[in-house]
This record gives C-alpha cells, structure tokens and sequence, in this order.
C-alpha cells in the first residue's frame, strides 16, 4: 500500500517544475513556452504578461496589462490574428525564434538571434536580451493603442522605423482600428490625429516648451513632455514627476487623445484631452481662413471673402475663403511688416535662448498664389 504514494509526489513535483517557471517569473528563457492561463509578471509587480479576450469576446490575445489596476490593456501582440481557442502558447526557441502558435499556425513572432531571453520590465516594456544584455527586440518599438511614459512616439532615422499609436477597431476588439496617432514629419515635427488616413487634428511644431496650439502637453505636477530631435532620432516622449503614480497616453478607439493617471482613487483619472479647442481640427476654416476661439470661430485673411457663404452661414467653413480682387500690388496685396517675434511669447527654458525682439517681414504665401 505504500507504492502508489510516492509515485503521486513525483507526478506533483513534474507538473510544479514545468509550468510553474512561467507562471512566477519575468523571465521565459531558451525552450520555454507561456501557455494560456499562465503569466509573466514584471519584478515589481507593475505589469503582467498573458493571455486575455476582451469584453464579451471568445477571442485570444496574448498582451499586456497594468497589474493591480481594473483590466487595462497597453499592448497587444496579434491584434489582428486573434486565436480561436485556448491551445495557442508562446515559445522561445535556441534559435532565438519567439513564435505565438497553435501547432503548425503561427499568429505572430519575432526572430533574433541564438540564446536570447524574454524579460518583462517594471517599465511595460517586453524585450529579448542577449547574453551581455543588449535589447534586440522590444515591445516599446511596436506601439499599440497606449503611449506609456519612457516610450518614443516617433521617428528613429538609422533604421528608418516609426513609431506610431493605432486605436482599437471598437472598445472591445483591438484589431487596428481607423485612429493613428503620430509625431511627422521628421523635419517640422507636429503632433497629427489622422481618421483612415486623413488628417483630423494637428498641434505644433514644438516651440521649446510645448508644442504649439495646445496649452495640454506642457510640463503641470503630474508629467513632463519630453522632445528629442537629433541626427539618430526625432521623438516625443514624457516621463511621470512621481515613480509611483500609474500613466498612459491612449488613443481611444473612437478618436480620443486622453492622458489617463491612476492614483489613490482606485480607478484611472482623465487628466487631458488634447481636442478641447476647435482650432486644433485640421483645416477647419479651409484655405485662406483663420480659426479664433469664440462665437465666430472662422475668419477670412484681409483681402478675401468666403468662397461658399452659403456654406459660411450654415456654420461649414470648410470650402474657405477666396481673394477680393486678382493680386495687384496696388491694392496692398504684398509683405506687412510685422515687430513682434512670435518666439517673444514663450519663456524660454534653461539653456535655450530665443532670438533678440527685431521686427520681422511676415509673408502670407497665398497673397502670391502660392496658398493651398
């Protein structure tokens, strides 16, 4: 009778070895694999890395979550080839091949090179490490719908790769939705909100202290913007002033910029959206109008009229404004000579100097037909 018992220990002691090594780890190393119902949780308990179907959904995903928060997902690794089942594992191969698969169907993988490791950091951010530790693949590379603090919404010019957000489809489905959310181009740097492929809002270029058209991105007591541009890359980023208070940056599946911050409140706080100003809307007045915030929020330059005042009247400044009269310097069409130096209505920051107050010529390119 005492045969059967220490056949049940080791049977036990087997099952504890092979799965619980993903379950209680940050780490899936060489040969491993994260099955469904198993996790990588980052050291400090930050974040946690699995398995999820959002909503009502039947759908797998494997992704990311903030840990002791209500479920809230800021990455996700096949959003568009969700899994049927729960058969699907992710596997890390000698090769250094981390696949997602289900058998002989793969829904997404990386590839690098022999001996890596798969680490979740406290940061949100899944990366494959070498053995000196150099990152050759990370998840902060591969933005979703969430721009958390430390990563780079971008351009990073060595490689060519950008960093874009992309909403959801709808608030439960996270197949890539009609919202992106980028920092372009390279060379005059603006915030852009596009709706399947055209532009909806835009706010800059950045000015030294915040980007232009926007008083929400500025430093406050929660976060700091941060702006890069140099030869290796051109990003915007930002980092949170207390370690401990949970941020993100999301990109709502229906258009909306929102910075969302998690305190004491137990549950997550909106602390900016970016679209409060109807000026920000990106050609809102059409060519040759002028947003102000008021009731009449379109104008005409002087020296045009509504093109439709039709459409003017029926509150539609889309189709702008045309000119009085054909170009003719005769009837003060030409340069204005202007003094104040926009850069004068900013403070500037330590260690950057703005230009001395000198006047300045002012050139309004559609006065030349050069205007679009």
């Amino acid at each position: 009778m005492w045969f059967p018992f220490p056949l049940l220990l080791v049977h036990c002691s087997i099952l504890v070895v092979s799965s619980g090594a993903a379950e209680s780890s940050h780490t899936l190393s060489v040969n491993q694999t994260l099955s469904d119902g198993q996790t990588l949780v980052s050291l400090g308990q930050v974040f946690e890395l699995g398995f999820f179907s959002p909503g009502t959904s039947r759908n797998r995903y494997l992704g990311m979550w903030y840990r002791n928060s209500t479920p809230t997902y800021v990455w996700v690794a096949n959003r568009n080839d969700p899994i049927v089942n729960s058969t699907a594992e992710l596997a890390l191969t000698q090769d250094g091949s981390l696949s997602l698969r289900n058998g002989s169907t793969s829904y997404w993988s990386v590839n690098t090179t022999a001996g890596a490791s798969l680490q979740l950091l406290d940061d949100g951010n899944l990366v494959l490490k070498d053995g000196s530790g150099n990152y050759l693949w990370q998840s902060y590379d591969n933005i979703t719908n969430t721009l958390l603090p430390g990563m780079k919404l971008g351009w990073n010019l060595e490689t060519g790769s950008v960093r874009n957000m992309t909403s959801w489809a709808s608030s439960t489905d996270p197949f890539s939705g009609q919202f992106t959310f980028s920092l372009d181009p390279p060379e005059s740097p603006q915030l852009v909100l596009r709706k399947d492929g055209q532009k909806l809002y835009r706010w800059g270029p950045w000015n030294g202290v915040r980007f232009s058209g926007t008083s929400e991105l500025r430093a406050n007591p929660v976060f700091d913007p941060i702006f890069n541009s140099s030869p290796q890359e051109v990003y915007y980023s930002y980092q949170v002033v207390e370690d401990s208070v949970l941020s993100r940056l999301l990109l709502t599946w229906d258009g909306q910029i929102q910075y969302l911050s998690w305190r004491n409140s137990n549950e997550w706080t909106l602390m900016v959206t970016l679209q409060r100003d109807e000026c920000d809307t990106y050609r809102k007045c059409g060519p040759f109008g002028s947003c102000y915030s008021g009731d009449m929020i379109c104008k005409c330059l002087e020296g045009f009229v509504p093109t439709s005042p039709q459409s003017w009247n029926s509150i539609d400044w889309t189709d702008g404004c045309t000119r009085k009269w054909e170009l003719n310097c005769g009837n003060g069409d030409g340069f204005n000579r202007d003094s104040e130096n926009l850069a004068s209505t900013s403070t500037p920051p330590e260690g950057v100097a703005f230009p001395q107050r000198r006047p300045i010529l002012v050139f309004y390119p559609g006065l030349l037909g050069l205007g679009s």
